[in-house]
């Protein structure tokens, strides 16, 4: 289909999602002189903060954004998951997502789907008409399809991710620098697909807000030297938003979103080392690196960000905790975590939520039997190595956060109210006005009738 039977118009409504990955909802309602596109998406359509997911990270986030299914539908719970029967782990990539992408039920629809830079979609998929994978993904040229893709991201330098060690170093001039190059590049290739190709749903995401935000956020949040340097780049993000916006057609919605909030980090919880000095893990030796390496005598494991796993009999290799003993031993751990303070006497948890009340779905088989939802300032770590002390402190001081994602959407009859980040799929379903089973997912749609 052509560009002129595209303004024949008949074939339906449009959407154009964008992604800030990480951006909090407050951070743009609290400046809305630096954000002119957002603020303006906010008076004309409809914005506010959503919720997260449990657990609020990104490479479970976006499965689930695009999906519209918890994690126990996708199968994806984090940026390790543990195989079944086995302490073997692996990095879940798109084969593993099990769930249905927004981008298929729109081609099933016979509709096409450009899709730019979604974390956890690699390889990328061959029956939308492009795609370059995101977050996770090991080059654009294995990333991108069909070939023409590659080799016009290549020439524009585009690249899947920023370099985030820079962050590391105390002088963030070179970090930022790095941020500007990759989000520029990644406007060229957006802005380019958006003119050229013949879309109905446009998805793309910016994952280099969420790098700024886990180096710079407690200089936002503090008014330190640092601050001009996030705000500028923020000026930067809201810019190319608003050029975006200019160049959709009027038949287009515009949907902007982040997949988790964030808030300053003070405090790195080292929960495996936590579970030592307590009693609840042991290895089998002192050179141990990973989870394989623990005792049978171990009773519970934590992977990144706050998931807890009993060391179940007939379910791990070694498992100690008897079928009988689960409940009275999870019940225990619960106690034990939501009783945790840090080193101002605080508590880490703002909540420790069960898996039954997390996840539901064909593919909760690994879920977590236990999840830490922590209070502001505690960033959620395990590891398997000695790392000393339960508290320290990184080059990092942002954090994920479950509460105050952000998503702006340029319809006013669309309600955000009381949403979550399993809304969005059907929600832009709605708005193409594509067809589907509402039992099919667990978010609602936000269009009103």
């Amino acid at each position: 289909m052509g560009l002129f039977d595209r303004l024949r118009g008949g074939d339906g409504p449009r959407v154009a999602f964008f992604g800030i990955d990480g951006v909090p909802y407050s951070l743009v309602s609290d400046n809305p002189e630096e954000f002119p596109t957002l603020s303006a998406m906010a008076s004309e359509g409809t914005a506010g903060a959503i919720d997260s997911i449990v657990p609020p990270e990104s490479s479970a986030c976006w499965p689930s954004l695009t999906t519209g299914v918890n994690p126990g539908e996708t199968g994806v719970y984090g940026f390790q998951d543990r195989e079944n029967g086995s302490y073997d782990t692996y990095v879940p990539m798109g084969r593993d997502v099990q769930a249905t992408r927004l981008w298929d039920r729109v081609t099933d629809a016979g509709r096409e789907a450009t899709v730019m830079n979604v974390p956890v979609t690699f390889p990328p998929q061959r029956n939308v008409q492009r795609m370059v994978s995101g977050f996770l993904s090991p080059s654009v040229e294995k990333a991108a399809y069909p070939d023409e893709l590659r080799e016009t991201l290549e020439a524009g330098g585009y690249r899947i991710d920023m370099n985030s060690k820079l962050g590391h170093k105390e002088d963030k001039t070179e970090f930022i620098e790095d941020a500007y190059e990759t989000i520029d590049a990644r406007f060229e290739a957006f802005s380019h697909y958006i003119e050229q190709d013949d879309w109905d749903l446009f998805f793309g995401v910016f994952m280099t807000t969420d790098r700024v935000n886990h180096f710079l956020f407690k200089d936002y949040e503090d008014d330190t030297d640092d601050k001009e340097l996030f705000i500028e780049f923020y000026k930067r993000v809201d810019e190319y938003l608003g050029k975006l916006r200019e160049m959709l057609p009027e038949d287009v919605t515009m949907v902007v979103a982040s997949d988790h909030g964030f808030t300053s980090l003070n405090h790195e919880v080292h929960f495996n080392t936590w579970l030592r000095e307590n009693g609840w893990l042991d290895f089998e030796d002192d050179d141990h690196d990973s989870l394989g390496d623990i005792s049978d005598d171990t009773r519970a494991y934590a992977f990144i960000p706050g998931r807890f796993y009993i060391n179940l009999e007939g379910r791990e290799p070694r498992g100690s905790v008897a079928e009988e003993d689960y409940e009275a031993v999870r019940d225990e751990l619960k106690a034990d975590l939501e009783a945790m303070e840090g080193p101002d006497g605080s508590k880490v948890a703002e909540r420790v939520v069960t898996k039954e009340d997390a996840f539901r779905g064909a593919h909760d088989d690994i879920a977590p039997d236990l999840v830490v939802i922590p209070n502001h300032g505690y960033d959620l770590k395990a590891g398997f190595k000695d790392g000393g002390e339960v508290f320290t402190s990184g080059p990092r001081n942002g954090m994920h956060s479950f509460d105050n994602a952000c998503l702006f959407v340029d319809d006013e009859n669309v309600h955000v109210g009381d949403a979550d980040l399993l809304d969005i799929a059907p929600t832009i379903l709605d708005l193409m006005d594509v067809e589907y089973d509402r039992t099919a997912f667990d978010g609602s749609s936000l269009t009103r009738a």
